[in-house]
């Protein structure tokens, strides 16, 4: 047997089986191919599809919340913190007499309520809360009326003295009594002035002494305020007040540049000694009854509480209103002709109570 045939005779065998047994082989090799194909399935199946490459979505980072703003419940203006809202409240009782001019603080007062104390005379309480003038007088004597005013503010209240049944009423125990001659070194009185228009004080000496009396926080409810905004067509440029006679009837000149009212008094601009000219943002005048009464002497007496007419002055208009007061502990309201109240402009507040006996108001 040659070398050609012993190496070709597994191959002619494997042939011949094949030949054979050709069904067995069919069935073998479909299931060999079927399970090839099974594996490679499965293979291809079970490996991990690369994932397609996804952009980044860009977020834009969320804008931070503006930081809250906060306004003084008394005049309206913006205030820094909100522990500002509820710093304690001083009323202080302002002379108005020729001998008092100028007063010194009036520009800085927050709020000012102005009545006819005694022979026609008028005389201011100014209330403070953020400002702080270091000059503040002549400081005079205390009204009921004013009391009736001042109590809604929880306000210390500032004054030299006063009339009998005032006095009892702010000692009684229910106010912030100070009564500043009688604490040491709050006050002083000047030498340039002759007394009783000489008493001065300051906020530095008034914030220690409501410090250490505890009269550190006052809480309360006043006007609803609205920033301001110039009339197109203002209809109250010019607004005249007689409470008594010349020397202390009032005149408010509007200056639109800045949506305030320049006070003039006895034909004259009505001037802070420190600050200069006092311009109030809004103007209100209260129309009540005045009538004299037996006290230690004759005194003024005004009614504060039930309701009356008003007229109020701002951005050059006027407004017809009615006031409205409950009690003496109650604020004082300003509504409109359907029982709503008005919003008055942020910054100082004049408010006038002009007798209904003696006093008119007019504008154009």
């Amino acid at each position: 047997m040659s070398v050609f045939t012993r190496v070709g005779e597994p191959f002619r065998r494997t042939g011949q089986w094949v030949k054979n047994h050709r069904l067995h082989t069919i069935v073998t090799v479909g299931v060999v191919l079927i399970a090839g194909a099974g594996a490679s399935t499965y293979f291809l199946l079970s490996a991990p599809l690369p994932l397609p490459k996804v952009q980044p979505i860009a977020v834009a980072p969320k804008p931070k919340p503006p930081a809250p703003k906060y306004y003084s419940l008394l005049d309206g203006t913006q205030v820094a913190s909100q522990s500002d809202l509820t710093a304690p409240v001083t009323a202080i009782m302002i002379e108005n007499t020729p001998q008092a001019r100028p007063q010194s603080g009036l520009k800085q007062a927050q709020v000012v309520y102005e009545a006819i104390a005694e022979g026609g005379i008028t005389r201011f309480m100014a209330l403070y809360q953020q400002n702080k003038p270091q000059m503040i007088g002549p400081v005079r004597s205390l009204r009921m009326y004013y009391l009736d005013w001042a109590a809604p503010y929880h306000p210390s209240i500032v004054h030299v003295g006063g009339s009998l049944y005032s006095l009892q009423d702010v000692s009684n125990g229910n106010y912030r009594n100070i009564d500043i001659e009688h604490y040491a070194g709050a006050s002083w009185r000047a030498t340039d002035r002759y007394a009783p228009h000489n008493v001065y004080t300051t906020f530095a000496r008034l914030d220690a002494l409501n410090s250490k009396l505890g009269y550190t926080s006052s809480t309360f409810t006043s006007f609803p305020r609205v920033d301001g905004q110039p009339a197109a067509t203002p209809n109250a440029s010019t607004i005249n007040v007689h409470m008594s006679g010349p020397l202390y009837d009032s005149q408010y000149l509007y200056n639109p540049a800045t949506n305030n009212y320049n006070r003039y008094q006895d034909g004259a601009p009505h001037l802070d000694r420190e600050d200069g000219q006092i311009s109030p943002s809004v103007v209100v005048v209260l129309k009540v009854n005045m009538t004299l009464v037996m006290q230690d002497g004759y005194r003024e007496d005004i009614t504060t509480t039930g309701s009356g007419e008003a007229d109020i002055f701002q951005n050059g208009t006027v407004q017809t209103a009615t006031w409205s007061k409950a009690g003496r502990m109650d604020p004082l309201q300003l509504l409109d002709k359907n029982g709503q109240p008005i919003s008055l402009v942020r910054g100082q507040t004049w408010i006038v109570a002009l007798p209904n006996s003696v006093g008119t108001v007019s504008w154009q």
